[in-house]
């Protein structure tokens, strides 16, 4: 089994990581192999609504000059996916949201290809909005018909400068019972 993990933070460093890090490591324990991918520095555009990953039914955008496919490839693969996202204006930051729609619309456009996957998405936040980005990061997950595992609170953790969610106990709580969470419904699936 494995999980595939999406820092859509412009920090490769920073909060978004040390979360999504959190939820691997309980994973990783429980023997899931696992890949964290950042998007940060990646050419990612958003979607264009040419509607050709309809016709082409090829598991691919139908754009091609980014590295988007690469990324709908590491879905594919994975049998569970994390989403780790900053609150930006309360919401996702746009390569984030190029990879969902993208990706959301190219699974959708070849039979629901994330079907009974597990999905997760973690926040990151310095003090409020963060429930936004949780209820964008759950709609992609349950619009592609993903099971999605719950937490002992809603999946984020505060802090400002890369680092200071170590100091969120509760959010670190969050994390670990997430990943063991994940870990469970992952082997009760598959």
């Amino acid at each position: 089994m494995k999980v595939v993990a999406f820092n859509g933070s412009a920090r490769r460093k920073g909060n978004t990581r040390a979360l999504l890090d959190m939820v691997l490591a309980e994973l990783q324990a429980e023997g899931i192999e696992t890949e964290r991918i950042d998007l940060a520095g990646k050419k990612l555009s958003g979607c264009i609504a040419c509607m050709k990953c309809w016709k082409n039914k090829d598991r691919r955008c139908a754009v091609t000059d980014d590295e988007m496919n690469d990324l709908i490839q590491a879905m594919d693969d994975a049998d569970g996916i994390l989403l780790g996202s900053p609150t930006y204006f309360a919401n996702v930051p746009a390569e984030l949201k190029a990879l969902i729609d993208r990706g959301g619309m190219t699974a959708k456009a070849n039979g629901n290809m994330h079907a009974r996957k597990v999905g997760a998405g973690v926040v990151a936040v310095r003090r409020c909005g963060a429930y936004q980005v949780f209820s964008a990061l759950n709609a992609f997950f349950l619009i592609g018909e993903m099971v999605v595992p719950g937490s002992s609170y809603w999946n984020m953790g505060r802090g400002l400068e890369p680092g200071d969610v170590n100091g969120d106990e509760e959010g670190r709580a969050t994390m670990r019972d997430l990943g063991r969470n994940m870990a469970w419904l992952l082997k009760k699936i598959r």
